[in-house]
């Protein structure tokens, strides 16, 4: 059994939602906050004796905004987990920040208490399509964020961007990727979304009263092929549908998501993921804030068939695929004999591939690999959801 445990914080907390956000998320008073980050230190610490048997390996801080919390409610919660954890000399330690909500301070404080990486939400670099989307910062903000996080002895940064934004063009989601790429150093790492119009948002709300303008489908096209070929022209590789980095700098933290490593979820609608057993925590504040220890719910042993589907549907985000002897190991067959109907289709019609050419030989199937081709990866919804079983 895999003794390695990824950690996920979640604080909720934000100066103002963003117009487009759907995340359990929204702003608080200081007071909340910092009775939320010592109900989160509870937590964290009451469930240590749990994952006793683990290393973590990974620890991910995320939100909301993280850095509206008070420095030292970071610092502790870092430090409650090397109190009670083992946590793993090289972990990834990841914590999301917005420009305008930190200082080069905070960003040095962060840094010395274990943070090795950040990931910055930039999402475009014209203020007019900030405004539009409801972020809280400029351009230049973003800039002063990220100088003052190199200046900190940040080496591994993560960049946001989002493409089809409200009366974008091709040309200003261009400048976007270029501002971003002619950064001095460059981000090792680059997260590229197509906004998604999600029910209940503000933006959502205004799309449905004919109120916002988006770029239509051949320009988000145009968009997607934009970031994938200027970002392999600048030495990204694409890792994940939306993840581009350049060598040695994948988020390891989201490759343990998408190949099913054990996850400890803490904060206020968490989720877990430990020994094929999902739970998450509730999203009532309040009962959070009243008793952090004892708000696990949806606990559900996941069945044989479950895991194959997650195994498939998650592990084919990944550009590199899904391992045939990885699968036969696990579940005692080959993907064949439960999905040879749909990846057969699938290869046929260009949107799927082995990576060997002696797909078949039972001997060899170790080495196989089936992943997306270029032509999936533009579908991959379409593809992926044939695998639910």
């Amino acid at each position: 059994m895999d003794d390695r445990l990824e950690l996920y914080f979640h604080i909720p907390f934000c100066v103002r939602k963003c117009f487009y956000c759907d995340f359990l998320s929204a702003p608080a008073d200081e007071g909340t906050i910092k009775r939320y980050m010592e109900a989160l230190l509870a937590e964290t610490a009451g469930s240590a004796l749990s994952y006793a048997k683990y290393t973590v390996s990974s620890i991910f801080i995320g939100g909301g905004t993280p850095s509206v919390a008070p420095v030292f409610c970071i610092e502790d919660m870092l430090g409650t987990v090397k109190e009670h954890y083992s946590l793993a000399q090289d972990a990834e330690i990841t914590m999301e920040v917005n420009p305008g909500t930190v200082s080069e301070k905070a960003l040095s404080r962060y840094r010395e208490a274990g943070v090795n990486r950040l990931s910055i939400g930039l999402q475009s670099a014209d203020d007019k399509e900030l405004a539009s989307i409801g972020r809280i910062h400029t351009w230049e903000q973003f800039l002063e964020t990220y100088t003052e996080a190199r200046k900190a002895d940040f080496r591994n940064i993560n960049v946001d961007i989002m493409s089809a934004l409200p009366g974008q063009t091709l040309s200003r989601y261009r400048n976007t990727l270029e501002k971003v790429l002619s950064l001095e150093p460059a981000p090792e790492h680059i997260s590229a979304y197509s906004l998604i119009l999600e029910e209940g948002t503000h933006l959502y709300d205004l799309y449905e009263k004919g109120m916002l303008e988006i770029p239509d489908e051949d320009t988000d096209r145009l968009m997607y092929q934009e970031t994938k070929e200027l970002l392999a022209r600048r030495g990204y590789r694409r890792y994940e549908i939306s993840n581009y980095a350049k060598e040695g700098c994948e988020c390891r933290h989201n490759r343990g998501y998408w190949t099913r490593e054990n996850y400890a979820g803490f904060g206020l609608g968490a989720a877990s993921l430990v020994e094929n057993v999902r739970f998450k925590n509730g999203t009532d504040l309040q009962a959070y804030l009243a008793n952090s220890s004892g708000c696990r719910e949806d606990v559900r042993q996941l069945s044989r068939e479950e895991q194959m589907e997650e195994f498939m549907f998650l592990g084919l985000r990944m550009t590199e695929g899904v391992d045939e002897g990885l699968f036969r190991r696990l579940f005692g067959c080959g993907m064949e004999e439960v999905y040879g109907e749909v990846i057969g289709k699938n290869i046929r019609d260009g949107l799927l591939r082995m990576d060997c050419d002696f797909a078949g030989k039972e001997e060899r199937a170790a080495l196989r690999r089936l992943s997306l081709t270029e032509k999936g990866l533009d579908v991959s919804n379409y593809v992926m959801a044939q695998f639910l079983l």
